[in-house]
């Protein structure tokens, strides 16, 4: 295989706020970002081979896009730029706690088409990850159903995470039921307990975790914010906690847990339906150290560690 992971999905500028000026206007940084787009540059700078499928602009958002991707090690050549689009983007307000609310200017993301996507990428991927943002209108809907299709066709590991935004869906019913509908095709899925809630109208972690789990992936992982994550395998489920650390910004912070999560199942050459919960329970630690690295630092892309970073945080 060329590729350990391919990602597909939306890529975007994140402004956060970065202070006030002068006159008191509130002032926003440029950084890159999208889940998927985050989750590959996790990967990548984790030691993985990684490609990203998308579309931009041609302007100075989709030219620095592109650049913090390639900086990040990911293979950029399924991210298309074009001319009669504006790249994506996403204002983020931060609360004194670090947590996020969006408002969104989305064009380039939603638009790419079937026969734009390098499908070669996909068929040479051991792991092909997408989320539910590519999903909320036409063409992309089509275009990432058709890519799930030719990942389940190859033989990929698909890693599923539906990424809930309520701004970006007409009403939390039809959110519910399109992000559900593509469970079944899965094998890793990541949910918030929020998104859980709503795919499963539990609010019982567990019963809704293992209502996921019968729907059809192998490996079930519900993140939990600053309490941890709870992993579900068939063979049974496993808590585990976070690590303690500063937190700036958690912009991507589940990102770099899923992308942990892929990196390690991948250095143990793991399918996640032979998963023990052991295994669980250390891949599970490994994302949470690969996560507070993240939110230790501004922005989504920018914020993912380094092998070494992560490493020096498990030898504390």
């Amino acid at each position: 295989m060329r590729y350990d992971v391919t990602c597909l999905g939306e890529i975007l500028i994140d402004f956060t706020p970065y202070g006030q000026s002068p006159s008191g206007m509130l002032l926003f940084e440029q950084n890159a970002g999208g889940a998927p787009a985050n989750v590959a540059a996790a990967l990548a700078k984790l030691g993985r081979s990684v490609a990203f499928i998308g579309k931009s602009g041609c302007d100075m958002n989709g030219v620095f896009l592109r650049r913090s991707l390639e900086e990040a090690g990911v293979d950029t050549r399924g991210l298309l730029s074009c001319s009669d689009v504006n790249t994506s983007m996403a204002f983020v307000t931060l609360s004194p706690e670090g947590e996020r609310d969006f408002s969104f200017i989305r064009d380039a993301d939603t638009k790419i088409q079937i026969d734009e996507v390098n499908r070669d990428m996909i068929l040479q991927s051991r792991v092909f990850h997408f989320g539910s943002l590519s999903m909320t209108h036409d063409p992309a809907r089509q275009t990432t159903l058709q890519a799930l299709c030719w990942a389940r066709e190859a033989g990929c590991i698909v890693s599923y995470d539906p990424n809930y935004r309520a701004l970006l869906w007409p009403d939390p019913a039809t959110a519910a039921k399109i992000m559900s509908s593509v469970v079944p095709q899965v094998d890793i899925l990541k949910v918030s307990e929020d998104e859980l809630v709503l795919m499963t109208g539990h609010n019982d972690l567990e019963t809704g975790g293992k209502e996921l789990l019968r729907r059809g992936p192998v490996c079930v992982a519900v993140t939990q914010g600053s309490n941890g994550a709870t992993v579900f395998l068939p063979s049974g489920f496993v808590q585990t906690p976070t690590y303690p650390g500063q937190v700036i910004d958690t912009t991507g912070a589940g990102d770099a847990f899923m992308g942990g999560f892929l990196s390690q199942c991948l250095t143990r050459g793991i399918h996640p339906r032979d998963m023990s919960i052991d295994e669980a329970r250390e891949i599970s630690m490994f994302a949470h150290a690969v996560a507070t690295c993240c939110v230790a630092a501004r922005g989504g892309i920018p914020a993912m560690p380094s092998l070494e970073t992560v490493q020096k945080l498990l030898a504390q």
